[in-house]
């Protein structure tokens, strides 16, 4: 039993990473064995760095990398003080029009006001062709607001109340006291929405016309999924003889995914912390 539970197990491990291991060796093998092996390879013989050098050349990838990891830095830093600010406010009893706030943020998980009321809203805003458009819309997820506010009234009434006691104000409060207790799950809802944005790339297809201000999830989908055919010009190579296009289709897809796996490694043991954390009541 033990022999066909490990059995079953690698095979569910190879058929996770072996895709992986294709994307990478095929971005990295050279002309000569893609064009041998029909444009996936699994393992390069000779390594070559032409797709790299070829998609950071200062074209479109290049552009749209700069725009993704603008758009994520801002965004998760707009996202994590709206929701914080908001979740804190909904999590003090009594405080200015909590019952109703926090109907309408339960019922936004239940209702979606739909892609046309939202494209009205946003081009009546001006937003549209904006780097905006693809920040604000998203800015406050219903869901981490709500973890958010579980986790601000697990702390401690005694440590708010002598505080206020001190003298200090809400903001005070929130600076000194609920912020420095709540780095685990700001982690934790900070990666959710780096995430989102990230691999965020149906706001830009719906609110951006100007394909220079494409993030790099949008450029995947059209040279990768769509299978576009992918220019000299379109990479800012003034040489026509480009790497093969299955090189330059991993090459895109490897950059879209290291990012992210950059990061979660040294956001991941607060996952726990956060979730234990915020069941704790004192």
């Amino acid at each position: 039993m033990r022999a066909l539970k490990a059995i079953v197990l690698i095979v569910l491990c190879a058929a996770v990473i072996l895709p992986f291991v294709g994307i990478i060796s095929t971005s990295l093998a050279d002309r000569a064995q893609v064009t041998a092996s029909g444009g996936f390879v699994l393992l390069p013989t000779n390594v070559s760095l032409d797709s790299y050098r070829t998609i950071f050349a200062g074209g479109v990838v290049s552009r749209a990398l700069m725009v993704s990891l603008g758009v994520t830095i801002v965004g998760t830093a707009v996202s994590l003080a709206v929701s914080t600010l908001f979740a804190y406010a909904l999590s003090r009893q009594g405080s200015f029009g909590q019952k109703p706030m926090l109907m309408l943020l339960l019922l936004s998980l239940l209702f979606s006001p739909g892609l046309i009321p939202s494209y009205l809203v946003v081009k009546e805003l001006g937003l549209l062709d904006s780097y905006w458009a693809l920040i604000l819309p998203t800015a406050l997820s219903a869901f981490n607001v709500i973890v958010l506010r579980a986790f601000f009234m697990g702390i401690p009434a005694e440590l708010i109340d002598s505080a206020r006691i001190d003298g200090a104000g809400h903001l005070m409060v929130f600076a000194r006291i609920v912020l420095p207790l709540s780095k685990a799950v700001l982690a934790v809802i900070g990666l959710f929405y780096a995430v989102g944005y990230w691999n965020s790339f149906f706001n830009a297809l719906i609110y951006l016309n100007d394909t220079a201000k494409w993030p790099l999830q949008l450029v995947l989908r059209t040279y990768v999924v769509n299978n576009t055919e992918i220019a000299a010009t379109d990479l800012g190579s003034g040489s026509e003889n480009l790497p093969p296009q299955a090189s330059i289709q991993m090459a895109i897809l490897v950059v879209t995914i290291v990012p992210i796996l950059i990061v979660y490694p040294f956001l991941q043991r607060h996952f726990a912390k956060g979730v234990l954390t915020g069941a704790v009541k004192g």
